[in-house]
């Protein structure tokens, strides 16, 4: 027993002395548990933006779009008098919800013709759809009432028969985007890109650092010393075995019967850029961090919270602004961005402009990273190479 207590101070001390080890094991819990509380430290969702399409313009209106403010869960933060644009709109700002007030509105409930309010919802996400439901919901049930309360007390009905009469306008619900809100359709699409990023992060983590490692590199730079040619000789297979798993996802979405257009000359080059993103990063840490575990370690680091932060699922609005700028260098955020934009609204190329530059941004810094690190490192190889060759002649 002696013995073995003695061989657990010692493994003890092994783990301390392995900062991979600690920076995982201890940091990992706090570093994504103090992320993810930031997150969610709203715990609900607030100030949802929507869209009023006013065709009324009277009291009755601006006192329901008053209303519509008051709520917490959402926010009014265009009011339009024409519907012409409406969806392009929500392709930009990516809107909650379109409310649609009828053409005389106040004349029609003064005249007991239930004007009808139409309130289309933006399913595409279907946590922050039933947010900005349930809030729309509790206002217009509540000034629907109050309307016609008012109404008929002016009309000289008692009070108490008044509050049992209390539908003032009728209410029809459209959901947009996904009308079956299918968890598959939401959430599938979302998870296939962060494994795609996954796969490409970790596939080219270990391209030159097993290259140090085994001293293949030395072999590699008697061939070429420039940095270009080496890169490209790593990226072109990956590229390659990256399109055919790419066209696997695209069948799967046939497979699963997913409604959306992802087959597309506009979603091919999101998806190019986004593929090249990943995979030059992955070629940066490779060369940053000559060693396969750790060059690993470090990516995974990256792409553990990466969903979360997307605001694909949990909206980035309500997030704190550090976590925005961190979600914005990964490149699985421009890249489900654009890719709710193309296929999920059916937006065109002029509308994933953003998303496209910075997935190029993301691809060309990191590349230009990875030409002079790897160029450091060869000059560095070719200078022992020739003083080897020196000392032995």
């Amino acid at each position: 027993m002696k013995t073995f207590f003695t061989l657990i101070k010692k493994e003890v001390r092994r783990i301390f002395k392995n900062h991979v080890v600690m920076a995982i094991f201890f940091g990992a819990p706090l570093l994504y548990g103090l992320m993810f509380g930031y997150v969610y430290q709203k715990a609900k969702l607030t100030d949802l933006p929507i869209v009023v399409v006013d065709y009324d313009n009277s009291p009755s209106s601006d006192k329901l779009i008053d209303a519509l403010n008051d709520n917490e869960n959402i926010k009014v933060v265009t009011v339009l008098h024409d519907a012409a644009g409406v969806k392009k709109l929500i392709i930009d700002h990516d809107y909650q919800a379109v409310i649609t007030i009828p053409e005389n509105f106040e004349a029609a409930i003064l005249q007991r013709r239930y004007p009808e309010v139409v309130v289309d919802i933006n399913t595409s996400n279907i946590l922050t759809a039933n947010f900005a439901t349930r809030g729309i919901q509790a206002v217009l049930a509540t000034t629907n009432a109050g309307i016609e309360i008012e109404t008929l007390k002016k009309q000289g009905l008692a009070p108490q028969y008044a509050a049992e009469r209390f539908e003032s306008f009728k209410v029809q619900y459209n959901r947009w985007f996904n009308p079956g809100n299918s968890y598959l359709d939401f959430m599938w699409p979302g998870l296939m890109g962060a494994i795609m990023q996954q796969i490409f992060f970790m596939g080219l983590a270990l391209s030159f650092a097993r290259d140090f490692e085994d001293n293949y590199f030395a072999k590699l730079v008697r061939i070429s010393k420039y940095s270009t040619y080496h890169i490209f000789l790593k990226v072109i297979p990956y590229a390659v075995f990256g399109a055919v798993m790419w066209a696997a996802v695209a069948a799967m979405y046939h497979f699963f019967n997913i409604p959306l257009a992802v087959e597309s000359g506009s979603m091919l080059l999101l998806t190019t850029l986004f593929s090249f993103a990943c995979i030059f990063t992955g070629i940066l840490f490779s060369i940053m961090i000559p060693n396969q575990l750790r060059a690993t370690e470090f990516l995974m680091i990256i792409a553990t919270p990466s969903f979360v932060l997307s605001g694909f699922t949990w909206p980035q609005v309500v997030m704190p602004d550090t976590l925005k700028a961190i979600a914005s260098s990964i490149p699985l955020t421009n890249f489900l961005a654009g890719f709710r934009k193309l296929a999920i609204y059916g937006g065109a190329a002029d509308d994933v402009t953003n998303q496209v530059k910075g997935l190029a941004i993301h691809t060309g810094v990191t590349l230009l990273l990875s030409i002079i690190l790897l160029q450091i490192k060869i000059n560095r190889q070719k200078r022992r190479q020739q003083s080897l060759q020196k000392k032995q002649a």
